[in-house]
């Protein structure tokens, strides 16, 4: 997946695909007790210019207990294994904080809201990479190791995820993973169908999820097919349903012509 495809971060602009990932795929039945009808993305206005540039609509916030308290989630798009990603997040979750301390949206008592950094990965290869900046810094001896920076992000690979367990779950995200790894042109064609029915009632999230699956459809055929734009979900199931078939009759045609040749 082309994670820096603008089309696959707006997916992630959406509370309900935030939901998704959230309890789909962090492993934390705290989660499960959070107010996700409060789930938000914060302002720009909260975000200084440093870190929009270092990563682009990726900060929450959502209720917890009832109460405002903040929980902030930073995500990375990765599709290559970034050795220092963890020296990335511990600078984004820096002046995330300094931004909180800048516009007053600390907790009581002068307090810091928790970070929850995540990384999206969908490369082909193992992710190398350290999980916590300390693991990349020698062991420092005497007094040098009190002051040894720790901070992890959780890591969620894409590719590690059996398909029958993503299909047996109603959830966004594991859909948008089926959609990068379809078992056939027709198991595509069915799975938009599905997340058709699932959005129904959300037509802004469905052409979301239609200019994506377009622009990943191409990607993969290496723009040998041919889309218009679209703006649905049920629109594009059409398209791409009579495209798989015309193209499976040219080269069922070409195997035909080969064959009388010989």
């Amino acid at each position: 997946m082309n994670h820096d495809d603008a089309s696959y971060k707006t997916l992630f602009t959406a509370p309900e695909v935030m939901r998704d990932l959230l309890l789909g795929f962090v492993p934390d039945d705290w989660l499960h007790g959070l107010d996700y009808s409060t789930l938000e993305r914060v302002s720009g206005s909260y975000i200084t210019d440093d870190l929009r540039d270092r990563a682009d609509d990726i900060v929450w916030r959502v209720k917890v207990g009832g109460e405002w308290v903040y929980l902030y989630l930073l995500i990375e798009f990765q599709s290559a294994v970034d050795s220092w990603m963890a020296v990335r997040i511990m600078t984004y979750v820096g002046l995330l904080y300094q931004d909180l301390i800048k516009q007053k949206q600390v907790l009581p008592e002068r307090r810091l809201p928790p970070v929850l950094p995540i990384v999206l990965y969908n490369g082909e290869g193992k992710w190398t990479a350290k999980t916590d900046v300390a693991d990349l810094i020698p062991k420092a001896p005497g007094l040098l190791a009190k002051y040894v920076p720790h901070l992890e992000y959780l890591l969620i690979d894409e590719n590690r995820y059996d398909l029958a367990e993503l299909a047996a779950m109603r959830n966004l995200v594991a859909a948008a993973i089926r959609f990068e790894r379809p078992e056939s042109e027709a198991s595509l064609v069915e799975l938009i169908d599905q997340v058709n029915g699932w959005l129904e009632g959300n037509p802004e999230l469905k052409r979301i999820f239609a200019i994506w699956i377009r622009a990943m459809v191409l990607r993969h055929s290496r723009n040998r097919l041919v889309l218009p734009k679209v703006r649905d979900l049920q629109e594009l199931k059409m398209i791409l349903a009579d495209r798989f078939e015309t193209w499976a009759r040219e080269h069922e045609q070409k195997g035909i012509e080969k064959g009388i040749e010989k």
